[in-house]
Parts: C-alpha cells; sequence; structure tokens
C-alpha cells in the first residue's frame, strides 16, 4: 500500500483549507492537500456574490474569484504544495498516527502528516417531511452546484425553505437564472440572513412568509407542489395551511460542521448550539486539544467563508511555527485583529458566545 508522508496534512480544500495550505507552504512547509471534490474551492467557486468585509477578505470580490486568488496562491508555492483532489481521507488511526485514503475508486493508500490541519467545512442540514425523498427536493448546495458550477437550472418555479444567508441568496442567484421563486418560508419569527439580502429579494416581489415551514412535498414520481403551514413559537404546526405550486423545493435550513476526523484524533469535543453542532475545543493558534491537530472554517463553527479564511490563515501560521519554521508573529496578531473585526458587533454576538465556551488559554498537562 502507498505512503504519503508529509509536514502538513490539511483535509479540505475550500476557504480554510486553501488559506491554511498557502500560510503553511509560504513558511517553507511540505503540504499535502487532499480534497474529495474534483477540484479546490469548495463553496467559493459557487459563490457569485460580493463579499462583505475589508479589503483584507477581499470585500466586493466575487466568491468564485476569490478561489483563484487562493489557488494563484497556492500555486507560486508549488514546490511545496501536493493536491490531491478527488480524494476522501476516510480516517485516521490514533494507534499509529496515520491517515488513510481513497483516491476516486481505484486506490487507497495511507498518510503520515507532522501535522494535520481539519478544514473539512459542514454538512447541509435536512428536515424531515412526507416525501422529502422525492426527485425535485434539493440542499441549497446542490442548487448552487449545478447553476454556478454547471450551469443547469433545477427547475422553474422553487419554494425555498429557510431565510437565512444562504435561502437569500441562493433565491437571488435562482432569479438572476430566470427561475420564479414561489415563496420562502421561515420557521422563526425574524428573517435570520442580512437584511441586504432580504431586500434585494422582496424588491423582485418575492413573499417572505415567517412562521411558516413547510408540510408535505406533492406530486406523484416528482415534485409538482408543497403544502406549508403556519407555525408557533414552538415551532408546532397551526390549522394555517397553504398550496405552493412547484416544481423545485429548496431547503436552506442551516448546516452541521463535518467533525468525524476530529473525534477520531480524540480531541475534546462539545456541543455549541451557537457554533451549530459539536465541535473540538481550541486555543488561539487553533490548536485542539490534540498536539499536532488544527482545525478552521466551519468544523470549527458555522461562519462567513470570510472568517473562514482568517482562521485558514491562523492554523496554517501555527502549525508551520510548531515545526520550528519562520513565522512572523505580526502576521499572527494582525489575523486575529481582522478575525476580532468580522465578529464585531451584533452580528457576531452569537458566534462570540459560542467560541467563549471552547476556546483555552491552555491545555491540561502542557
Amino acid at each position: 500500500m502507498r505512503e504519503i508522508t508529509t509536514d502538513v496534512l490539511v483535509v479540505g480544500g475550500g476557504a480554510a483549507g486553501l488559506s491554511a495550505a498557502a500560510e503553511a507552504a509560504t513558511a517553507g512547509a511540505k503540504v499535502t492537500v487532499i480534497e474529495s471534490d474534483l477540484q479546490l474551492g469548495g463553496q467559493l467557486i459557487k459563490q457569485t456574490h460580493k463579499f462583505f468585509g475589508s479589503k483584507d477578505e477581499y470585500a466586493g470580490t466575487r466568491g468564485y474569484k476569490i478561489a483563484n486568488i487562493l489557488l494563484d496562491e497556492i500555486d507560486q508555492n508549488k514546490k511545496n504544495v501536493e493536491v490531491l483532489t478527488n480524494t476522501t481521507v476516510t480516517g485516521y488511526y490514533i494507534e499509529d498516527q496515520m491517515f488513510t485514503a481513497m483516491q476516486g475508486e481505484e486506490e487507497y493508500f495511507r498518510v503520515k502528516a507532522k501535522k494535520a490541519i481539519v478544514a473539512t467545512g459542514a454538512q447541509e442540514r435536512l428536515i424531515p417531511f412526507p416525501n422529502n425523498d422525492m426527485p425535485g427536493v434539493y440542499g441549497a448546495g446542490a442548487v448552487q452546484t449545478l447553476m454556478n458550477v454547471y450551469g443547469v437550472t433545477p427547475g422553474k418555479r422553487v419554494l425555498m425553505v429557510g431565510a437565512g444567508n444562504i435561502g437569500l441568496i441562493v433565491s437571488y442567484q435562482l432569479m438572476q437564472a430566470g427561475v420564479e421563486i414561489a415563496a420562502i418560508v421561515e420557521g422563526a419569527s425574524r428573517i435570520g440572513g442580512y437584511w441586504v439580502h432580504a431586500a434585494k429579494v422582496r424588491r423582485m416581489g418575492v413573499p417572505i412568509l415567517l412562521q411558516h415551514s413547510i408540510l408535505e412535498a406533492k406530486g406523484d414520481k416528482v415534485v409538482t407542489g408543497a403544502t406549508i403551514c403556519g407555525v408557533d413559537d414552538h415551532f408546532q404546526p397551526t390549522c394555517e395551511q397553504k398550496e405552493i405550486d412547484c416544481d423545485i423545493i429548496c431547503l436552506a435550513v442551516g448546516l452541521t460542521p463535518t467533525t468525524e476526523l476530529l473525534f477520531q484524533a480524540g480531541c475534546e469535543m462539545q456541543f455549541v448550539p451557537q457554533l451549530c453542532g459539536y465541535v473540538a475545543a481550541r486555543d488561539r493558534t487553533m490548536r485542539t486539544s490534540h498536539p499536532d491537530f488544527w482545525s478552521a472554517g466551519d468544523a470549527m463553527g458555522i461562519e462567513e467563508a470570510s472568517a473562514a479564511m482568517v482562521e485558514g490563515r491562523i492554523a496554517g501560521h501555527s502549525a508551520a511555527a510548531s515545526l520550528g519554521l519562520p513565522v512572523k508573529k505580526e502576521n499572527f496578531d494582525e489575523y486575529w485583529k481582522r478575525l476580532d473585526h468580522l465578529r464585531a458587533g451584533e452580528v457576531g454576538e452569537k458566534i462570540r458566545a459560542g467560541i467563549g465556551k471552547v476556546m483555552r488559554d491552555k491545555w491540561e498537562g502542557r
């Protein structure tokens, strides 16, 4: 069986993973990036909207262009970076500190890494309702992939379930592609996304129905409609029901951190509602309780891609420093300054509260 050795293994080639790989490779580390998709970029390659934030986080730049910027940085350090796409890390075995991976369906191999950065992102949540496995029911990420990567519209008329940023942004992108949005339903009593995104879809005549959710998908072999209903403060259905004519039901009901590798490594884990699931405890270097494991991005809590990129920088910088490579402390301080700025104010209050539960000043026994 083939065995790869590397200084830093980065699991995940999205916003956090590419930033971490670029940072560690710039410091001189030999980096291996493993990405399960066919290309690098993660969610960035699907994002056609312009980013918020500051110049350092590419404000005003569209997501897929940010992916190209990060890929160019990786290319500038290509002598230090090995990239394996269409490859899945299948496990970590703490007994011999070895990773296993599968490339396509052909090759199973092992990876021995001095340090590891887990940037595995998140997976979409689904909600149960009758016929939710019928063709025509999609996650929002799948819809973005179809449209923004492959140029395929999923249908003609969409019911969007969820009024967070993803639901609002994907609704607007669907309309840009000529797809009608029948309605956006949201179980909460307020819109979860930024008002600027909500205002764009409302100006285009899309109703946003708060305290509403989907009750059932209608149709025989494919989706032909949906039944929605009002819900109370405890998300229990009220007697109000309405039939919606649609051929697509798009679920944008949140994300959950992908953390299996962190569990396998024995990292200290904690369920934190503000971060949307189980996440690893971490210190300010983004290191976990495992001395050779760092993590960044949505795997450490669901947040904006801008924050994921900065966390990736911190993790890559710190992993390189742990190898004795030359890094600039002022860069580390600058990254934290940028991260604190992104999390400032009312918008970042929930994230700050969640991180406060899992941030550690020092690790026991170290």
